[in-house]
């Protein structure tokens, strides 16, 4: 065998190995989990709350979500935002125990937001949908877990409803949840998260139903690997030109 040849497989095998791995990433779904984005997190704040939820059976629709409201830190007050295909029902319940908030008791908060898909709207297999409320005064301190159940078309229920501790592993089923943040000395939290609503843009009918996470993850491996035959090519012409 040429030993110039020996040496330049030995030299770029790393490379193509590296493009290689990365494709191989790439050909893996991506986490697809029910996950919740807050356009506040500050304590004391009204926030927005958009859960994406996206389809993760072979072939059943994704045709009711359940949120799950919480209750020892109940929200005073919770809205919807409608959502083209969709029904959205906010249901109240009783408190376990009276939470004061604000100077007043409460003995009665919002405890579910069911959505409903009719017609065709459902989310087919491959596909996601994003769902929004507002909700607040956020409380003044500690993790706001909101589990979520998913039924699908055949009769499944996925409950994603365990909460994540700090530095655990994920769980299979993890509870949307996030950490609020301390207020700001004189600041004014609802005034922000108002400035943040604004900036989010609302899902409607013609919102793109794909993943763009999958896209781009398959977009960087293509160019990993162009790179990596890129060296191939650079470190041979080098080595036959020596």
């Amino acid at each position: 065998m040429n030993p110039l040849s020996t040496r330049l497989r030995a030299r770029t095998t790393p490379a193509t190995a590296l493009a290689l791995a990365v494709l191989a990433a790439s050909a893996l779904p991506a986490s697809a989990h029910v996950r919740v984005k807050p356009d506040s997190t500050v304590a004391g704040s009204y926030a927005g709350l958009t859960f994406r939820v996206p389809n993760e059976s072979d072939d059943a629709s994704t045709t009711k979500v359940v949120l799950t409201l919480p209750q020892d830190q109940p929200f005073r007050h919770v809205s919807v935002r409608p959502l083209p295909g969709w029904t959205a029902t906010v249901t109240e319940a009783t408190l376990p125990t009276p939470v004061t908030l604000d100077g007043s008791t409460l003995t009665k908060a919002a405890r579910t937001v069911t959505w409903t898909a009719t017609g065709d709207q459902a989310i087919a297999p491959g596909q996601y949908q994003e769902f929004a409320v507002s909700a607040g005064p956020l409380p003044t301190s500690g993790t706001v877990v909101l589990p979520v159940a998913q039924t699908y078309s055949d009769g499944e229920v996925v409950e994603w409803a365990t909460p994540q501790a700090a530095g655990d592993p994920e769980p299979e089923h993890p509870a949307p949840q996030f950490d609020v943040t301390a207020a700001a000395d004189g600041g004014n939290p609802v005034a922000a998260t108002t400035a943040g609503a604004e900036a989010a843009a609302p899902v409607g009918a013609d919102a793109d139903p794909t993943d763009p996470v999958a896209r781009g993850l398959a977009g960087g491996a293509l160019l990993v690997a162009l790179l990596g035959i890129g060296a191939q090519v650079v470190a041979r012409r080098r080595r036959v030109e020596a």
